[in-house]
Order: C-alpha cells, then structure tokens, then sequence
C-alpha cells in the first residue's frame, strides 16, 4: 500500500486533493475595494487630462452648442391649411468636463509645438534635468563614500547636517539663492537652475547611496588597499562598480524632481529662449483668453516623459528606497 502511495505522480495527487472555493470575507472585499478606488483616483488625473487635450474650447467650457433641425407644424393664414417647415434651432449642449470628446480635436498638438515653441522648452528641460543628474551623482557618491567608508572625526555630524536637508523647503531658500545668485551673475543662465536643483537633491541622493554602498563588504576595501590602491583607486576601481543600480535609482529620482520643477525656473529664469516646459506652458495662459485645448496638449507633452521612465523603471525607485532597509 505504501509503494502505491509512493508511485503516485504529483499531478495525481492533486487530482485528489479538495477543490478550494473562494470565500467572500468582509475583510477582503474591503480591501480590494479600497484598493480600486486609490487605483481609479491616480487613473482618473491622467485620463481627464488627455481628454482636456483633445477637446474643443467650447466644450471645455461648457458652451458648446449644436444645429438641431427641428420639423414644425404651422397653419396657414391666407389658406387654412397646416403647413409642415423645417426649421434650425442653435441648441447647448450638455456640459462635458469628464466625458470623452464630441469632436477629437488632434489639431490641439500641432498648434501648442508651434505656438509655444515646445521643441525649444523640450530641450532646454533636458539640458537642466541631463546636468543636474550627472552633479547629483556624482556629488552623493563621493559623499556617502567619505561618509560610510573613510573614518575621520565629526564624519556622524556631517551625515546629519546632510540629512537636515530634507527638512528645509525649497521656498525657505528662494530668496536667499535668488541673491548669491545676482551676485555673482548666475541669475537667468542655466547654471541657477542646475546648481540649486542638485543642492536640493543631495540629501536624497545621499540617502539612497547610504542603502546601497553599505550592501558592499568591507573586505573588497581591505583587499584593494593591500593590492596597492589608495582612496580614490577603491572609490573609482571598487565602489563605484558596484555601484550601478544606485546610479539608475538616483538617476530616476532626480528626472523626476527637475523634469517637473516650476518654482526656480519661473522666479530665477526671464528669458523665454530658457524657458523649461512648465514655464513654458504657464505661458500659455493668456490675459484676456486662454486656448486650453492647447494647454492640455501641452501637459501631455510634458507628462509623456516622465511617465515613460516611471512606468519603465519604478522597480528601480522602490528598490533604492527600501536597499539596505532590512541591514542588520
């Protein structure tokens, strides 16, 4: 009887087993419920959004109107006898703020890349964003490795004076960055977008490399010292090897945070030729009227990016969040 049990197939075995039947239990229904309705609330910006670039300004407004043609019977005087006419009657239609386009308006994003030289505004974010990934790089790395690796005193209170970075707005800052920056001729170049945008970036930076540089054993800086390389020989020939994940973690947090800044382009940028796009589309609000359909279009154009890197790599974002979280 035991050789028989022994000689049955897995998929034997389980032909025998008991079919389970899902059970409806309050908790969990509660649960996927909660959890639709957070995943219809994220949704729901994205789609109106690309509905909004797609409509009419009319209809954005709730004053589009149709011809309706209406049959009306009316009785001759002369005669007496009933007349049919047809007759043309301009009627509002219904207010359509979440509902798909009555009539798809494609031509919204031609019209926002000529009108609001969107290519120029497209590069320009680039240019600020490329930069200020390669300053904030670099700059937590060398950081975190004087920070984690290299034993000097007061290396503690300077972890913690980085750290304080996240605790100070960017609004605290304004004023006091605008004047070193007019001080020293910096004010409406590049450079006052890319300079405080990886200063305000750093302390994340440093953060997410502390997770990751603190996964790499000692041993290998032992080994490299004993083969004969100083500190900057095991930072560039050992560390940052393996260090790779954390420059695409890093590199996707800062995109991010300088590809939708809007607060130091508008206030330290006048030059429209250095306009980056979410300048660049707040100008498109007019003083007297405002194209809107033109507005939208442009928010996708500046949303498209960035979602495209969210979607493709955000296994990377969680990943720097949470590395070294679980280090005993």
């Amino acid at each position: 009887m035991s050789n028989m049990i022994l000689e049955k197939t897995p998929e034997s075995a389980q032909s025998h087993l008991p079919k389970r039947r899902f059970q409806f239990k309050p908790r969990t229904v509660l649960t996927h419920a909660l959890l639709l309705i957070l995943v219809v609330v994220n949704i729901f910006p994205l789609y109106w959004m690309l509905t909004f670039s797609l409509k009419t300004n009319d209809e954005i407004m709730g004053r589009d109107k149709a011809v309706v043609t209406e049959v009306v019977t009316e009785v001759d005087p002369e005669t007496g006898e009933t007349v049919e006419k047809t007759v043309e009657k301009t009627v509002r239609l219904p207010q359509n703020h979440i509902g798909l386009p009555r009539h798809w308006e494609w031509n919204n994003y031609p019209a926002a890349m000529k009108t609001g030289n969107m290519g120029r505004l497209f590069l320009n974010s680039l240019l600020v964003s490329a930069a200020t990934i390669v300053i904030t790089i670099i700059a937590s790395f060398m950081a975190t490795y004087a920070i984690t690796r290299l034993v000097w005193q007061g290396r503690k209170l300077m972890n913690k004076f980085f750290m304080l970075g996240l605790t100070i707005p960017i609004h605290a800052a304004l004023i006091p960055v605008y004047i070193i920056l007019s001080r020293i001729n910096l004010l409406g170049t590049y450079v006052s977008l890319i300079i405080p945008s990886a200063a305000f970036s750093l302390a994340m930076g440093i953060l997410i490399s502390t997770g990751f540089m603190g996964d790499i054993p000692y041993d290998l800086d032992e080994a490299a010292f004993l083969d004969g390389c100083g500190v900057w020989g095991i930072f560039f020939r050992v560390i940052l090897p393996l260090m790779m994940p954390a420059i695409s973690t890093l590199g996707i947090y800062t995109f991010l945070q300088c590809w939708n800044e809007l607060l130091l382009a508008t206030v330290y940028i006048s030059d429209p030729n250095r306009f980056t796009l979410p300048v660049g589309i707040n100008q498109f609000f007019g003083q007297y009227t405002t194209d809107w359909g033109k507005i939208g279009a442009g928010l996708v154009i500046a949303t498209a990016p960035t979602l495209v890197v969210y979607i493709a790599l955000s296994k990377r974002i969680q990943a720097g969040f949470i590395a070294g979280a679980v280090k005993g």
